[in-house]
């Protein structure tokens, strides 16, 4: 770690840029290893539909290290108090072993906990407040998340159960303050990959169909026939949400496979919409052209790290 000006190398971006993939070829060269920030692939079993492309961690035949994939049954609600402390615990150890960590993963909420170091807060449930929510439809939930000044998260909010879990937050943020233990000084360098929005819209059409044909559906079945809840597997959203609805008969396949599409377009939308925010809070983000070459794409950011 000593070599470079920088704790750790952050690599994000919208839905299906190829994060993964360029992660692990800059954690060779570096020596690094990979930190996952990604909100669903802690969930073992939910490998198709969150992306756990394996083998991108394999870089020239070598297995690059990597952490915080597969960590939590699938039905269990993983949150962002438990990843900044399961971060924590990787970071500290890659630190001790000299290793840069190289945090891989576009969601929002995890990404900005440990960027902008988030106070180390665990929310408790506010059955109250849940109860008083239940009614609200997904536009007037929208609306009250919109009146918060600082709200942390947006981008992984795709149910109802989501947004009244992120209003809880908000409100537990407003009515108790924050003491907790501050998150440690971390300096990173953040590195984006962007495409434009229409090809953005090009490969995750491409990735959906790829995802369906390799058994993306049958994923979701074996998943509820293992005992897994529908109401959980809606819960996590986009694939998940709208394969369990198709499977339980409210909506026909192609109905499915359309409103997916246009879920994943939007949440690509929301992922971009926090980075501008990122932004404007004074997060540098270096953007690296999608369409460059892998081979084009490490050396600009090779530049920027030794930079």
């Amino acid at each position: 770690m000593g070599r470079y000006n920088n704790d750790m190398v952050v690599v994000t971006g919208a839905t299906a840029s190829g994060k993964t993939g360029f992660a692990a070829r800059l954690a060779a060269v570096l020596g690094g290893e990979i930190i996952s920030a990604d909100s669903r692939q802690v969930y073992r079993g939910m490998n198709i539909g969150t992306g756990k492309d394996y083998d991108d961690y394999i870089v020239d035949g070598v297995q690059i290290p990597y952490h915080l994939v597969d960590i939590a049954d699938a039905g269990y609600k993983y949150n962002v108090y438990e990843y900044q402390r399961d971060f924590l615990s990787v970071y500290n150890d890659l630190k001790l072993r000299k290793v840069l960590p190289v945090v891989c993963g576009g969601s929002g909420m995890y990404l900005d906990s440990i960027i902008s170091g988030y106070k180390l807060i665990k929310v408790p449930v506010n059955e109250e407040l849940r109860k008083s929510l239940a009614d609200k439809s997904p536009a007037e939930l929208s609306g009250i998340l919109s009146s918060y000044k600082d709200l942390h998260n947006i981008t992984d909010i795709d149910t109802p159960k989501r947004a009244i879990r992120a209003i809880e937050i908000e409100e537990y943020y407003i009515r108790e303050g924050s003491d907790p233990d501050e998150f440690p000084e971390i300096s990173p360098l953040v590195l984006g990959i962007r495409y434009d929005r229409d090809k953005r819209r090009e490969r995750i059409s491409q990735r959906l169909e790829s995802r369906l044909d390799s058994g993306l559906v049958e994923e979701v079945k074996a998943l509820i026939d293992r005992g897994i809840s529908t109401d959980d597997l809606i819960y996590y959203g986009l694939e998940y949400k709208f394969i369990t609805m198709y499977l339980l008969g409210q909506m026909t396949y192609n109905e499915m496979k359309k409103k997916l599409e246009t879920a994943i377009h939007q949440f690509a939308k929301r992922q971009m919409t926090w980075f501008r925010g990122m932004e404007r809070r004074g997060i540098k983000i270096h953007w690296i052209d999608g369409e460059l070459s892998n081979k084009d794409k490490l050396g600009r950011a090779l530049m920027l790290i030794k930079d």
